[in-house]
């Protein structure tokens, strides 16, 4: 079984909106803002593209890393790497032809199946609606979380305010960083 792993940048009141520039929210662009740069804070970015057999991404996410992120140095491993998209509205014609494999899978039930395979890990990048629905559905097996000293306020959060049993995490590494930043990994317990 394959494991499926969140990863995210978060303000400490939850938000995941915007945070490398995408149009349409108040404070996108908010990573770079007033928090100096530390290149140690994110490690973890470029060990997730080496440990990572998959990736997964919702539909607004994808439309908005696929026409960037194949030209991206910085994200050369993904390039190759198979992706899978969650969205019940794409086609084959809306994907692009630079990134590599990229298969639409329509329904959480394919992304339980997409575990069942073999494979390195699959991680989820943005897609805030999915992580969301992973979550409440019990999908998500760890979170590579980057806690920004920031309160965003309005935005979309990364955690559903779904009424619903106590998910009990394990932390598996941890680090704080001088500009404030903190390095969370947590395993979900089944």
């Amino acid at each position: 079984m394959r494991t499926l792993i969140s990863t995210a940048f978060v303000s400490l009141d939850g938000v995941v909106e915007g945070p490398g520039g995408e149009p349409g929210y108040r404070n996108s662009g908010w990573t770079f803002k007033d928090i100096e740069f530390d290149p140690a804070a994110f490690e973890i970015k470029g060990r997730e593209q080496q440990e990572a057999g998959a990736m997964l991404l919702g539909r607004t996410s994808y439309q908005a890393f696929s026409p960037v992120w194949p030209e991206m140095a910085e994200f050369a491993e993904y390039k190759v790497m198979p992706k899978y998209v969650v969205s019940t509205t794409l086609t084959e014609s809306d994907l692009v032809t630079n990134w590599g494999e990229t298969t639409i899978l329509r329904s959480l039930d394919d992304v339980a199946a997409l575990k069942q395979t073999e494979g390195g890990p699959i991680i989820v990048h943005g897609s805030a609606s999915l992580n969301r629905s992973l979550s409440d559905a019990g999908l998500i097996d760890r979170y590579h979380l980057l806690v920004f000293p920031l309160l965003l306020g309005a935005g979309k959060r990364l955690f559903s305010t779904t009424d619903k049993d106590t998910q009990k995490l394990k932390l598996v590494e941890s680090e704080s960083y001088s500009n404030g930043l903190q390095k969370n990994v947590f395993d979900v317990i089944h």
